[in-house]
């Protein structure tokens, strides 16, 4: 970008369009608009109803160094440290993944099973364990359309967990108000918990990218996203195959599983399950691009 002098709304836009176009960042426009937005504090669309309003040299400095970071192929969702989920105003910087909006259709899988669960048992207080929280994206959105969930979500990354404490705090009224729990836990995998605890769900949205695969990802995962939250292993189902491990013999009977996949994994998933005979296969349920994103089995 050229040095700073007294610009419209307009042309920093298409100034800011046109570098990060040399840069390769996928999608511009839409990024330049969103980080001014954040700068100016409004909604985007606003933007277009001033184009012509001039910005003053604070503001064009510090959108300039949020236009230097995109360019750098930094996600937008850490430069404005906030990304939206759900129905949900997230705070996320880099210690946590991304919350995709793939990662809703594990939301809805999980809601799909509470009512099916609660047929079976009406007023049913759902026990729900959960592998790597993260942000706390997924049981957040889950507490805002349920009541009377005891939630507990193990994290092994002391940064993710700050970040979902944090988001814990921000929506807190989705807790004693709606007789709900969430209780987050610094551990690896289930290990932290009590023996003889019974979940009626194991969900998740482990980490399943091979390893070998990583590094050829978009800049903006490789480079920026932790590295703990995406490997899954050789083949990447290494924490998949452990949560079927743990759920076979976990869960309440017709307790569900229920966890994220990759587009490219339902064979390998569904040879997996064999091994596993307490737990069958309910349904590979499509996100928005019809490929199968949440994988969801139940205990028999």
């Amino acid at each position: 970008m050229a040095e700073i002098s007294v610009w419209t709304i307009k042309e920093l836009l298409d100034r800011s369009r046109q570098f990060l176009e040399g840069k390769g960042v996928p999608t511009p426009r839409l990024d330049a608009e969103v980080l001014l937005a954040h700068v100016l504090g409004r909604p985007r669309i606003e933007l277009y109803l001033e184009y012509d309003k001039p910005l003053g040299k604070t503001q064009i400095e510090e959108y300039r160094a949020l236009i230097r970071g995109r360019g750098e192929r930094r996600p937008v969702a850490y430069l404005v440290g906030g990304v939206g989920f759900w129905s949900l105003d997230l705070y996320l910087d880099d210690g946590a993944l991304i919350p995709s909006p793939d990662t809703e259709t594990v939301v809805e899988a999980i809601l799909s099973a509470a009512k099916a669960l609660r047929a079976q048992e009406p007023g049913l207080v759902l026990n729900i364990l959960e592998m790597g929280t993260g942000s706390g994206a997924i049981p957040l959105a889950v507490l805002s359309e349920l009541e009377g969930v005891r939630w507990v979500g193990v994290e092994r990354s002391s940064d993710a967990l700050r970040v979902a404490l944090r988001n814990r705090e921000k929506y807190s009224q989705l807790q004693a108000p709606r007789q709900n729990r969430l209780l987050l836990i610094h551990g690896d995998r289930f290990s932290a918990l009590s023996p003889g605890y019974e979940p009626h769900m194991v969900v998740g949205n482990p980490p399943y990218i091979p390893t070998g695969t990583i590094d050829r990802l978009m800049p903006e995962v490789s480079r920026s996203e932790p590295r703990m939250a995406l490997d899954g292993g050789p083949r990447g189902t290494d924490f998949q195959r452990y949560m079927m491990e743990y759920a076979s013999v976990a869960l309440t009977p017709e307790g569900r599983l229920i966890f994220e996949m990759g587009a490219d994994q339902e064979r390998l998933l569904r040879d997996i399950l064999t091994g596993f005979p307490a737990l069958r296969l309910v349904e590979l349920r499509r996100d928005l691009a019809r490929h199968p994103r949440a994988f969801h089995a139940r205990r028999v």
